[in-house]
C-alpha cells in the first residue's frame, strides 16, 4: 500500500504519491480504476473524485476511450485561476493586470546576468527577424503577440530553470489575454516597446546586464502609460510603470 509522506491521507495525496514512487513521467499510462483501489485501498468513489482533481490540476489527463495518463503538469491551472480572479475582482482588472506585468518586469530582469552568459558574442538572426516583423506590423498599425511571444519564448527556452520558463510563459499568456478583455488602446508609442526588443537583443550580444535592464523596463514602459490613462479615467491613483 501506498502511504503519503504529507500529514494528509487522502486520495488525492495518496495517487499522487504512487506517481512518485513508480516513476512515472507525463504521458505515461496511470494504472486502471481497479488497479488504484486494490493498491491503495480507496473505494471507487474516491478514486473517481480524486481524478476529477488532479485532472483539474493537470496532473493527470482523462483520455476518453483510452484511458488516463499522467498530465503535463503545466501551469494552465494558476493561468485559469488568474484570468478568473482577475475578472472577479470587483472592477479591479486594471490591479490585477499591472500586477501581472510587475511579475513579468520581475522575471525578466532577474535572468539578466543568465541570459547574458548565453547570448554574449552570438548572432541571432531568428531573432532580428522577429524583432523586424514586430516593427512592420507595428508600423502598419497592426498588433504583433505572436511575434512577441516568440521573441521572449526564444530567450527564456536557451535557460536551465524549467520552472522559470514555464512562469515566464504563463504570465505572458495571462498578460495576452487579460489586455483585450480590458478594452485597452493601443498604446500611441508603441513603436517604442519594438525598439527595446532590439536595444534588449543587441545588450545580450554584447554582454551588457546593465543595458539589458534598461531595456526591458523601456519595453514595459509604453503598457505602463495606457495602465496609467485607464486609471486616471476611472478615477483610481496611477502608478507609472
Amino acid at each position: 500500500m501506498v502511504r503519503s509522506r504529507g500529514t494528509g491521507n487522502t486520495a488525492v495525496e495518496r495517487i499522487q504519491e504512487l506517481i512518485l514512487v513508480e516513476g512515472l513521467v507525463p504521458g505515461d499510462p496511470m494504472p486502471t480504476e481497479s488497479a488504484l483501489c486494490e493498491r491503495l485501498k480507496i473505494s471507487r468513489s474516491s478514486v473517481r473524485e480524486a481524478m476529477r482533481t488532479l485532472a483539474s490540476l493537470d496532473i493527470v489527463e482523462v483520455r476518453h476511450g483510452h484511458g488516463t495518463f499522467v498530465g503535463q503538469l503545466s501551469l494552465a491551472p494558476l493561468v485559469d485561476g488568474l484570468l478568473f480572479r482577475a475578472r472577479l475582482d470587483d472592477g479591479n482588472d486594471l490591479r490585477a493586470l499591472r500586477e501581472v506585468v510587475e511579475l513579468r518586469i520581475a522575471l525578466d530582469l532577474s535572468v539578466a546576468d543568465q541570459l547574458v552568459g548565453i547570448f554574449r558574442d552570438t548572432t541571432n538572426p531568428e531573432l532580428e527577424g522577429l524583432v523586424e516583423q514586430m516593427h512592420e506590423l507595428a508600423s502598419a498599425g497592426q498588433p504583433f503577440p505572436e511575434a512577441d511571444a516568440a521573441f521572449h519564448t526564444a530567450l527564456f527556452a536557451r535557460l536551465s530553470n524549467g520552472l522559470l520558463r514555464q512562469l515566464a510563459q504563463a504570465f505572458w499568456e495571462i498578460h495576452t489575454v487579460a489586455v483585450p478583455l480590458l478594452e485597452l488602446p493601443p498604446a500611441e508609442d508603441i513603436l517604442d516597446t519594438v525598439d527595446a526588443h532590439q536595444a534588449m537583443l543587441s545588450a545580450l550580444e554584447a554582454g551588457d546586464a546593465t543595458a539589458y535592464r534598461a531595456a526591458v523596463i523601456e519595453h514595459y514602459r509604453p503598457l505602463g502609460r495606457v495602465l496609467d490613462a485607464a486609471s486616471r479615467a476611472e478615477g483610481a491613483p496611477a502608478e507609472t510603470a
